[in-house]
């Protein structure tokens, strides 16, 4: 099956939700990654020190918020995924949406690349490309 190209147009009709989805997914990835380092933090904490106690009901605690973290950034890029979109980059909130750009590239799909905080598509790039090589749309 033919993935769906997209226009210009109907990425940025789907900006505010997209909007909304990233900005959601990168803040739960934030928390995820604090939540991470601090994790890994405390194990070394407790390497250097030989072993000290470790509340074990707290540890258990925040790795498994952590494993929800997880499954919540997923849900959120699944509904990225289901709007048509491949998150590229969550930390820069990247979204690509294969479409064509007419008089350009010889009409052959294209990503139609848009960042989160953007408030419309105005960059494009081929598929074996990425943000570095990131054109302006016409």
């Amino acid at each position: 099956m033919t993935p769906r190209l997209f226009t210009a147009a109907e990425i940025n009709a789907m900006i505010p939700r997209l909007s909304d989805l990233m900005g959601e997914a990168i803040a739960l990835h934030r928390r995820a990654s604090a939540l991470q380092e601090a994790l890994a933090e405390e194990r070394e904490r407790i390497r250097v020190s030989g072993g000290a106690m470790v509340d074990q009901h707290d540890w258990k605690a925040r790795a498994e918020r952590l494993d929800g973290y997880a499954i919540e950034v997923k849900q959120v890029l699944q509904q990225v995924l289901d709007m048509g979109g491949v998150t590229k980059d969550l930390e820069m909130g990247l979204v690509d949406f294969p479409g064509l750009v007419p008089h350009v590239a010889g009409s052959q799909p294209v990503n139609l690349c848009w960042k989160h905080g953007e408030d419309a598509v105005r960059f494009w790039h081929g598929f074996d490309e990425g943000y570095g090589q990131r054109k302006p749309l016409p």
